[in-house]
């Protein structure tokens, strides 16, 4: 299971910040990586296995892929940061009934500079 130094470093963290810190590792890579590399790329006292964890549940989740390396994997992010926030962004509206109220929020919520970048977006304008 988890270490003593595992155990409080996930319990000290907010749910998705360790797979945050992994998938951040992964683009700075710009290549796969296996748990291992991951682990130290991360420079944390994290357990292989709890690295190893976290990234089978990015691969679950389509996240990152993998491609065998040696006995184990090695992980590729599937998307970008933006494109990964984007893909969670549809997830959370799919999960709604009433989604005119959820963009409605969403859209009342946004910073004037913001609200323009939809704007412009919209309008066939993108930057």
């Amino acid at each position: 299971m988890f270490g003593p130094t595992d155990r409080s470093a996930i319990e000290r963290r907010p749910s998705g910040e360790l797979e945050s810190t992994i998938l951040a590792a992964l683009w700075a890579a710009g290549a796969p990586l296996t748990p291992g590399q991951v682990q130290a790329a991360i420079e944390t006292d994290l357990a292989r296995t709890t690295v190893t964890t976290i990234l089978s549940r990015l691969y679950e989740k389509g996240s990152v892929t993998r491609s065998r390396s040696g006995r184990g994997f090695a992980y590729t992010p599937t998307e970008d940061a933006a494109g990964l926030t984007a893909r969670r962004m549809h997830s959370e509206l799919r999960k709604e009934q009433d989604r005119s109220t959820v963009l409605a929020r969403f859209v009342s919520q946004l910073t004037d500079e913001d609200e323009r970048l939809l704007r412009d977006l919209l309008d066939g304008d993108a930057r």
